[in-house]
């Protein structure tokens, strides 16, 4: 089973697969898709968004995984146009996945971080070096976008590769 996690972004988008192999996670590959700078009209997003989905075709078509794991939506109050922006890559991300038959899964931010560092509230430099000390890198994955999309594709991976709890009598 191989997941690719994806951490959607319209500047980076940050990209991992994660496979089981004798039963434990291991990395494949990781990195970001770099999205040039367009204007900030409809056409220039429109622009960056067909980017977006042939770096993806091209990544999915490479690295055929069986399923993709992307971050769910969040808004912090602080920058809510981030969570728009975060959404457009989000549904290119969504609709590449889809017709590339592949099961989506959806993880929230703190649920990744859970799972990777024990804390939902962990801080985007503790995520790094949970990443690294995981996957015995040798250096913390830079940017912080590529340790995101390698912690959510093994947060994916492990949920499609649990069985699912047996519900009480």
């Amino acid at each position: 089973m191989k997941v690719l996690g994806l951490d959607p972004g319209l500047r980076l988008t940050g990209y991992a697969c994660v496979a089981m192999r004798d039963g434990r996670d291991a990395l494949d590959e990781a990195g970001v898709l770099r999205l040039k700078r367009g204007d900030a009209t409809p056409d220039g997003l429109a622009t960056r968004l067909v980017e977006l989905e042939a770096d993806l075709c091209d990544l999915i078509e490479r690295i055929q995984p069986d399923a993709a794991c992307v971050e769910a939506v969040f808004a912090h109050k602080a920058f809510p146009a981030t969570a728009i922006s975060m959404g457009h890559a989000r549904g290119v991300i969504l609709l590449t996945a889809k017709r590339a038959g592949l099961p989506i899964l959806e993880l929230a931010p703190a649920v990744v971080k859970r799972s990777m560092t024990g804390s939902g509230r962990a801080t985007k430099d503790q995520m790094r070096l949970a990443v690294q000390a995981r996957y015995n890198l040798p250096a913390p994955p830079t940017p912080a976008d590529v340790a995101d999309a390698i912690a959510i594709a093994a947060g994916g991976l492990l949920r499609h590769t649990q069985p699912a709890p047996t519900p009480l009598p």
